[in-house]
């Protein structure tokens, strides 16, 4: 639907910064085995960790919350903009297939 979109605003300068002796699979397995650990010795503070680590990993947190207002923002235009439309189409219908009816409403 990119053929839909009248505006885009522009977007933000983006900065990326790359670490060089970084290894993302090596810090994740580091994590997994330290929640492993956690739950091994068991008790309030391993539930704790679990739950909040769930949040972080994306399963309801912050993550979502990002695509869902872009996907509602372009819901909402692409909704004005067919609305728009038909209001359009049913005035120019309105014109000239019932041109009498301007005048009686009139």
């Amino acid at each position: 639907m990119g053929f839909l979109k009248l505006f885009k605003p522009p977007s933000h300068q983006k900065f990326s910064y790359k670490p060089r002796y970084w290894d993302p699979k090596k810090e994740e397995a580091e994590e997994r085995r330290q929640r492993v650990e956690q739950l091994a010795k068991g008790g309030v503070d391993s539930m704790k960790t679990r739950i909040s680590g769930g949040f972080r990993r994306g399963q309801g947190g912050e993550a979502s919350g990002a695509y869902r207002s872009a996907r509602v923002k372009q819901s909402n235009s692409t909704l004005i903009i067919v609305l728009v439309c038909l209001l359009a189409l049913a005035y120019l219908g309105i014109a000239v297939f019932f041109p009498d009816l301007n005048a009686w409403l009139s």
